[in-house]
This record gives C-alpha cells, sequence and structure tokens, in this order.
C-alpha cells in the first residue's frame, strides 16, 4: 500500500476518534440548539458585541447569540448555558467589566419565589449612562466653571453681572450728586424746618421730661414684678454676645486678609494675575476632559486575547509549546506576536575560511561550511488582514522566518483551520514548512488541535495533537476584579 494512502487513513481514523470524543464529552448536539434562550429589549446597546457573556450575580451563565433592531429598540437574544430560575420581574442590564472592560449583559432575577417567568415573555432591559454622556456633563460643568470665572474678571460683555452692577452703582451715585446740586434750595429749606422743630422741641422738653418720668416709673414697677424673668433674658443675652464675639473677630480677621489680597480668594479678588491662572487652568481642565475622552474611547476599541498551547508530534515523538498574543483594534486590521519551543533544533550555518601551506610551498585557500544544530526559543510576530467575513490572512515572522498565514472559521467560530507557510530557504535545499492545522473550542478558554506538519519533506512529516487554553482581557479583569483587596 503506497505511503500516501496509508498516512491519508491514519489522518482520517485520528480526526474522527477525536471528533467522536469531543462530540462525547461536551455532549453536543449539531442540529439542535442548546440551552435555553431569551429576549431582551434595550433602548440602547452601544458597544455590547455579539457573543459577550452573559452574567447572574457576576458569574457567566451564556452569551448574548444574536443583536438586531425591532422598532425604535433593540433586541437582544440570550443563549443560557446554564439553568437559571427566572421569575416574573426579571430584567436584564448591560454592565461593564471596570472602566475599561468590556460590557456583558447582568441578569437580575425576579423575586425569589414568585411565578416562572413564560417560555416567551421578553425581559425589560436597562442601558446605564454611557461614559460618552458623563464626559459631556463634565464639558457642561467646566463650561458653567468658565462662565463663573469670566463674571469675576469682568470679560462677560453686557451681560456680566458684577460688570453691571458696577455700573449701576456709578449711575446711581451720579445722580444722587445731581439731585442735591439741583435741589440745594430745598435742602436748605429742611435744614431751617429742622431748626424751628429743635426750637419747639425745647420749648416742649420740661412736658415730655414729665411725662418721660412717669412712664418710667412705670416701666420700674413692672421691672420690679418681672424682675426675675428679665434677669434671666438679659443673662441670655450676654451669654450670646459672647458668644458672637470670637465669629465677629474672626469675621474681621477674614476680611482684613481678603482687603489685603491673602489667600487664594484674596488672590482672586485683588490679583489680575490669579485671575488669568485660574482661567488657564481651567481652560487646561477643559483640554484635558476632552483628552481623556479621546483616550478611553481608543482604548475601550482594544481588545487582547492571550493563549497558550502545546501539541505532540507522535511520529517524531517531539513536541512544541508557546504562548501568544493576538490585539484586535475592532477593524480590519490584527496583530499577534508570539514565543514558541519548537519541536525541532535551530539550524546555523558556520562559514570559516582555512589557509593550507602544500608540501611544495604554495599557499591554498579553501572555504568550508559547517551547520551546526542549536536548542533556542523563536519568535513570531505577524500583522493581519480581514478579507471578507471569514478569511484573516496574515504575514511576517513565524518561528524567526519569513511567512504567511491563512485562517477560517467554521461551526459558528467553533473550529478554526489554520494553513501556514514559511521558511522558504531552508539549508540542505528542503522545501518549505507547511502546517495545517484544526482547532477544536470545546469551552470559552479550552481547545483541541490537531493537524499535519511539514508534509513536504518525507523525514519530517507528522501528525500533531495538543491542546490549549485562551483567555482574554475581559477574563483577567474580572480575575483582577475578584483578588481580594490588601
Amino acid at each position: 500500500m503506497a505511503q500516501a494512502i496509508k498516512v491519508g487513513i491514519f489522518a482520517a481514523v485520528v480526526l474522527a476518534v477525536v471528533g467522536f470524543f469531543i462530540l462525547k464529552i461536551e455532549d453536543l448536539r449539531l442540529f439542535q440548539p442548546k440551552g435555553r434562550r431569551v429576549d431582551a429589549l434595550f433602548d440602547s446597546v452601544a458597544g455590547l458585541d455579539d457573543k459577550a457573556a452573559v452574567r447572574v450575580a457576576g458569574v457567566r451563565v451564556g452569551k448574548v447569540d444574536g443583536v438586531k433592531l425591532e422598532g425604535r429598540r433593540a433586541r437582544v437574544t440570550l443563549l443560557l448555558e446554564q439553568p437559571v430560575a427566572l421569575t416574573e420581574g426579571s430584567r436584564a442590564v448591560i454592565a461593564s467589566t471596570g472602566l475599561l472592560g468590556d460590557k456583558y449583559v447582568e441578569l437580575v432575577p425576579g423575586p425569589s419565589g414568585g411565578p416562572e417567568l413564560a417560555a416567551d415573555s421578553v425581559l425589560e432591559g436597562e442601558t446605564p449612562v454611557s461614559l460618552d454622556q458623563a464626559i459631556a456633563r463634565f464639558d457642561k460643568i467646566g463650561a458653567n466653571i468658565e462662565q463663573i470665572t469670566g463674571s469675576l474678571t469682568g470679560s462677560g460683555g453686557p451681560e456680566n453681572t458684577i460688570s453691571r452692577l458696577l455700573s449701576n452703582l456709578e449711575q446711581v451715585s451720579a445722580e444722587v450728586r445731581d439731585l442735591i446740586a439741583t435741589n440745594r434750595e430745598a435742602v436748605s429749606g429742611t435744614v431751617r424746618n429742622f431748626e424751628s422743630a429743635s426750637g419747639t422741641l425745647a420749648r416742649e422738653l420740661p412736658r415730655l421730661a414729665d411725662r418721660m418720668e412717669s412712664v418710667l416709673a412705670e416701666i420700674g414697677g413692672l421691672v420690679a414684678d418681672n424682675k426675675g424673668n428679665v434677669a434671666a433674658s438679659l443673662e441670655n443675652i450676654k451669654h450670646i454676645t459672647e458668644e458672637l464675639q470670637p465669629a465677629i473677630a474672626d469675621l474681621k480677621t477674614i476680611s482684613g486678609r481678603l482687603a489685603a489680597g491673602e489667600g487664594t480668594i484674596g488672590k482672586l479678588l485683588t490679583s489680575d494675575e490669579a485671575h488669568n491662572q485660574l482661567v488657564a487652568t481651567l481652560d487646561t481642565i477643559k483640554g484635558g476632559v476632552n483628552s481623556l475622552k479621546d483616550t478611553l474611547g481608543a482604548a475601550q476599541r482594544i481588545k487582547l486575547d492571550y493563549a497558550m498551547e502545546g501539541y505532540y508530534l507522535p511520529d517524531r515523538d517531539k513536541s512544541q509549546a508557546g504562548l501568544a498574543l493576538d490585539i484586535d483594534t475592532s477593524s480590519d486590521w490584527l496583530y499577534r506576536v508570539g514565543v514558541y519551543d519548537p519541536a525541532d533544533l535551530v539550524t546555523r550555518t558556520k562559514v570559516q575560511e582555512v589557509t593550507e601551506t602544500l608540501p611544495d610551498g604554495t599557499v591554498q585557500h579553501r572555504r568550508l561550511e559547517t551547520l551546526s544544530e542549536e536548542d533556542r526559543l523563536r519568535i513570531s510576530a505577524l500583522l493581519g488582514k480581514r478579507l471578507g467575513r471569514n478569511w484573516t490572512v496574515r504575514t511576517g515572522l513565524i518561528e524567526n522566518k519569513f511567512g504567511i498565514q491563512v485562517d477560517y472559521p467554521l461551526l459558528s467560530d467553533r473550529l478554526q483551520l489554520s494553513f501556514e507557510a514559511f521558511d522558504f530557504s531552508r539549508p540542505r535545499n528542503l522545501d518549505p514548512h507547511l502546517r495545517l492545522i484544526g482547532r477544536w473550542q470545546i469551552h470559552p478558554n479550552l481547545y483541541l488541535m490537531g493537524g499535519y506538519d511539514d508534509p513536504l519533506v518525507s523525514d519530517r512529516n507528522a501528525f500533531l495533537l495538543g491542546a490549549g487554553i485562551r483567555w482574554n482581557d475581559d477574563d483577567l479583569k474580572y480575575v483582577l476584579g475578584s483578588a481580594p483587596k490588601l
């Protein structure tokens, strides 16, 4: 039987066995949806992506399985992979894991013991205040502060309150001065009337004194009858005045320091330089708020995926392991960096110039090339581009050599096929290094690997079997947020 037929039969058997164990372990039903689906209506789902996590009390119980527009609201389908008791009154809330975390749907179950939610019920969704709305409020606060400082510095134009008040005071003083100048004779008449009134008072003063004495006698009798109450009232007044004296003294000190231009408020009232500095500071704060808004918006669009995997080559009794980081900027461009402990040793070519003297005295120069193998880590650095909805093409360094990689997902992203071609100038005129790998996602964070390595080189080609673990920045922030604080 030909070698190619043996290889094909072995590959088919291995893939069938791996598929059988995957179906048994995962209890997968390929033609029937798994879990319970619940719909929720939201006014806005900005920032919520398909396949986002669904949590109850912070624990992941499912994922978002579709987002569509229904009228002016968004209908989100939630696929619950774990049993969750939902009663009437349950609701869905869009939340995020920390300031920079991705958004997810938090299910808030209804009252315990209540009637169970009907199968076709639609949950009412709540959307929290977004970061853009919060920053817009900060902008309004900054504008109000800027308006206040403009009033203090007198730069508010004709609508400036303080400037208008000073102008009114100046106008009133001018009108009073004009009024006195215009009514000088009337003022003189008023003085004469006052002199006449004082003469009348002098004549009537003895009678008024007698009357006053009579009134004082009556007041004296009244005071004597209520001496105890009057004494208590006077004592209270004395106590109040004593308590007010320190406050009056402090107020006097503060007003003196303000008039002298001491302290921040004093400088604001008396120093133009302080006013200008305050205005400049508020402008800086406003610019910082805008920069923070742009920075946080860009940071929220970046997604980080980490992967640690390893596989075994049974035919060659060798293994390879590595750690990779995928950076997704929410655009069509992708970035990947990784470090690997390879299955094969690194081949290096060493060139030496040898000079020999022959018996006849002639000198001969020779060039010797020797190959050596070293065990060292290899680096991958790839730039990727999405082509269409499914295809992804990457190019760059693959294990220290230039190469290309093509990825294609299947079965709703549960199966990922990858083809790699690199090391096009191998020693000993070997063909380029090719590798075909399939990754089956058995869990959101775990996957199995199977494939074929280096098929063009007869003494190196081999099947590979392995596994890997994958996590993203959402998982990392959730773990760090759950860690106890010191």
